[in-house]
């Protein structure tokens, strides 16, 4: 969706590379997001799930020591998974010890963390939590998310892997497929937690398709990195596709980069297009505002005068837990928001 390295210029490599270059859920996810899960009890029966990858994983029992990216161990959580990730791998943690954004509400300090960044995944360490399952998302067909390529296949080699769409399709679909697999891995779906957080999320969702249709703001998905300023096409990520069947108005990019993600910018051309609201990647590795201040053209964008800035997280949390509250985000920076232009 992060490390400021050189990378390729792809999708994949400015998802993984962090705050320097990406520009959240920009990827391709493959196709149909059909899919099953069935299980028998803890430790007892059989248990299988069809991933977004159309691959069945079959199982003697439940998996009971599970290893994720932490964005699909924070949503699985949401629906319930508490005790079976035993490891995370990913943005878990910042600097001073405390979750990342990303982590959302995973209680990290229960889970081995096996690399915190782009390129990092301790395949020892895997090894000896002696795993069941291995579970990550999916921005490009068949690309197992924050997976190394260099140790790929040691890893695939010590358990089943799961992956879930994420890229090219609304945000409600991943959702829905991460509640599957969390009731496939035993959670209840009808548990008050779950079924609050979806009203929550359907109530947010009504009240921002209709805030859209008496606030007419042009509203701009971007990304900043020292060098170029990113600007998201709203046609790939997932939660502005969804957003945009809400029925928001955001910034089409003219010419976007090779995998038409987005349009990277030079610091000069900044100001190419016109928005009332700049919704600003909210990942650690990303420039924030403050950090943005030398740049004299960021200074001059009208929506930065009139402090019309609101997060994103571009890597949103597959569950109705992570979304309602991005959505709510969304609604009042809309609705507190002047038409500029």
């Amino acid at each position: 969706m992060r490390q400021a390295r050189a990378l390729p210029l792809s999708r994949r490599g400015l998802l993984a590379a962090g705050g320097a270059l990406g520009l959240g859920a920009l990827v391709t996810a493959c196709g149909d997001n059909g899919g099953s899960g069935s299980g028998g009890g803890d430790g007892g029966g059989s248990w299988s799930f069809t991933d977004d990858r159309k691959k069945k994983i079959s199982l003697d029992g439940r998996p009971q020591h599970i290893v994720a990216y932490i964005a699909a161990a924070a949503a699985l959580y949401d629906f319930g998974i508490e005790k079976q990730i035993t490891g995370v791998f990913g943005p878990t943690t910042l600097k001073n010890g405390k979750p990342d954004v990303q982590a959302g509400d995973f209680p990290v300090d229960r889970a081995t963390s096996l690399g915190n960044t782009w390129g990092q995944f301790n395949v020892e360490k895997y090894a000896s939590l002696s795993p069941d399952l291995l579970i990550t998302n999916m921005y490009d067909p068949g690309a197992l998310f924050y997976i190394p390529d260099d140790s790929k296949k040691k890893i695939l080699q010590l358990a089943p892997s799961a992956a879930i769409g994420t890229g090219r399709v609304s945000m409600v679909e991943p959702i829905k497929r991460y509640a599957a697999l969390a009731e496939a891995l035993g959670a209840d779906p009808k548990a008050k937690k779950v079924t609050d957080a979806k009203a929550r999320f359907e109530k947010a969702s009504e009240t921002l398709r209709k805030t859209v249709k008496s606030h007419r703001i042009k509203v701009m998905a971007c990304s900043a990195s020292a060098d170029l300023f990113y600007v998201s096409n709203p046609k790939i990520n997932a939660d502005l596709i969804y957003f945009s069947e809400l029925g928001v108005d955001f910034v089409m990019p003219e010419k976007p980069d090779k995998g038409g993600y987005f349009e990277s910018l030079s610091w000069e051309n900044a100001d190419k297009y016109d928005a009332d609201v700049l919704f600003l990647d909210n990942r650690t590795a990303t420039l924030q505002p403050g950090a943005l201040t030398a740049k004299p053209t960021w200074s001059k964008l009208p929506a930065v005068k009139a402090g019309q800035i609101t997060p994103w997280s571009s890597e949103p949390r597959f569950s109705y837990a992570g979304a309602a509250p991005l959505v709510e985000s969304l609604t009042k920076a809309i609705q507190d928001a002047k038409k500029l232009h």
